[in-house]
């Protein structure tokens, strides 16, 4: 009898020598799946945005309250797709969309609060299946964070005003920044110039 304790003793120990790292990496995942030690704006914190008209014409920069909204009423006004893209900061598939190969003259506007994010002009094709940019409409517009998802260090943008998920940004985009901001279509609404 003793040595069947014995056996279920080191099993249960080897066990959990075996289970730890891994329950510790899920732990790790979990908690850093909002950006780790990125910080987030308060909910009730004031932001400036500069605002466009539809055709492209950027306007004086305002002072505006954050848009801020339930879970429940995000889900009323979005996809499923756009929901869990823009408000849990999943990504969409590449090369699912139609915006990644559009060369139509316009803004791309927030889907979930209207705000003018990036214009036609700085749009490129990255070869990545997301639409790419090399710059915002507004640097106020879209707000980096540091994101350490994924077991990875980037750098995620938002919304500014709205808080929305809208992709990454990287350093290998074309001249005359050399960023490539690779945005969720998603994320986004076309507006026709």
């Amino acid at each position: 009898m003793k040595l069947m304790e014995k056996l279920k003793e080191i099993i249960t120990r080897r066990r959990a020598l075996i289970i730890t790292p891994f329950a510790f990496a899920g732990l790790v995942a979990v908690s850093s799946r909002k950006g780790g030690s990125g910080e987030k704006v308060s909910a009730d914190s004031d932001v400036i945005i500069v605002p466009f008209s539809d055709t492209g014409v950027k306007q004086a920069a305002v002072r505006m309250k954050r848009v801020v909204k339930s879970d429940a009423e995000w889900r009323k006004m979005l996809t499923a797709e756009q929901f869990y893209v823009t408000r849990k900061e999943n990504t969409d598939t590449p090369f699912t969309g139609t915006y990644y190969r559009m060369h139509d003259h316009g803004l791309f506007r927030c889907v979930c609060c209207g705000t003018a994010l990036f214009l036609s002009e700085t749009k490129f094709d990255s070869g990545t299946g997301w639409p790419s940019f090399w710059a915002p409409a507004a640097e106020e517009n879209v707000r980096k964070r540091h994101d350490t998802s994924m077991f990875m260090e980037r750098v995620a943008v938002e919304c500014t005003l709205c808080g929305g998920h809208l992709g990454h940004v990287f350093d290998d985009g074309p001249a005359p920044t050399n960023l490539r901001y690779c945005i969720n279509e998603s994320s986004l609404r076309f507006v026709r110039g």
